[in-house]
């Protein structure tokens, strides 16, 4: 029974709505919490507590009646990178300090970075951005997971970490830049309970970007080929810091097109993960923002 952020299409600046999907009635059914309310809670409580909401609940709205958000309200979202070969290569093959990738590859404490709070990320067939000031930008497919404020896995989602490989590369102190700007990151459509997907270490991801309505890349790769474990990453997480209303932690990429690739604007990314389904993003250039003086 997947969690889902939405607005009814015809009340499109309502508040956004928590509800649960029914996937074979394609219906959707309002909660009274929050995400953030479900994730002070322990799994047990808050498996009642859902159960308990949609007992509850009174009307229904049909999902192709409701426009779909990022599964997210007051977490932030963090990253994990470097966890698979394939973004190790990458990375080495942009930087002009190729081997401080292959030293993090192999090292014992992952890199982990903080990418967005929830209002900079945008949620399915809603717009993620590249720099203007970037020549070369790449979408990275992830299997995030939700993690409770206990550190518990409460759920997983599709992420797309959009990146600027052009100015990472230059300099690896420059990684905020090339991950943290507004709209550079995408999840959704929904969030699947851990009793849905049972074996988060071995889950296909496909990617295939379109331009002009034609396929220009396309690529795929499993969970299986990640070089550490989730609760590796949940564990370097949560080491030194605290998360009271939960957090979203991107697990990293196998999936990055070659150096002669760069997205454009008008783009379109379709990234499907087995058992959770499909995040559909367009792509538009952020323009130069100029101070105010």
């Amino acid at each position: 029974m997947p969690l889902c952020y939405y607005r009814p299409r015809e009340a499109a600046h309502s508040n956004q709505i928590l509800g649960w999907v029914d996937a074979e009635t394609e219906q959707i059914t309002p909660l009274d919490s929050s995400l953030a309310d479900l994730l002070e809670m322990g799994g047990e409580q808050r498996h009642e507590q859902i159960n308990d909401e949609i007992a509850a609940a009174g009307a229904t709205i049909a999902l192709r009646d409701a426009h779909l958000l990022p599964p997210v309200d007051e977490q932030e979202i963090w990253a994990a990178g470097v966890t698979y070969e394939r973004s190790r290569d990458a990375r080495m093959e942009e930087s002009q300090t190729d081997d401080i990738y292959d030293r993090v590859y192999d090292a014992e404490r992952p890199e982990v970075f903080f990418k967005a709070p929830a209002y900079r990320c945008v949620g399915p067939w809603d717009q993620v951005a590249i720099r203007h000031d970037s020549g070369w930008n790449v979408p990275e497919p992830e299997l995030a997971v939700i993690i409770d404020g206990h550190g518990e896995v409460a759920g997983y989602t599709i992420g797309n970490d959009v990146s600027s490989r052009s100015i990472e590369g230059e300099n690896p102190l420059y990684l905020p830049q090339a991950k943290v700007y507004t709209a550079s990151c995408a999840m959704g459509p929904w969030i699947m309970l851990p009793h849905e997907l049972p074996d988060p270490g071995n889950v296909a991801i496909s990617m295939r970007i379109e331009r002009d309505g034609e396929a220009i890349w396309s690529g795929e790769t499993s969970t299986a080929r990640m070089h550490r474990t989730l609760d590796d990453l949940v564990d370097c997480l949560f080491a030194a810091l605290e998360f009271p209303v939960g957090v979203v932690l991107l697990t990293g990429t196998g999936l990055v097109p070659p150096a002669e690739f760069t997205l454009e604007p008008n783009d379109l990314v379709h990234i499907e993960l087995e058992g959770i389904g499909t995040l559909t993003n367009h792509v538009r250039r952020l323009p130069q923002r100029q101070r105010a003086q």
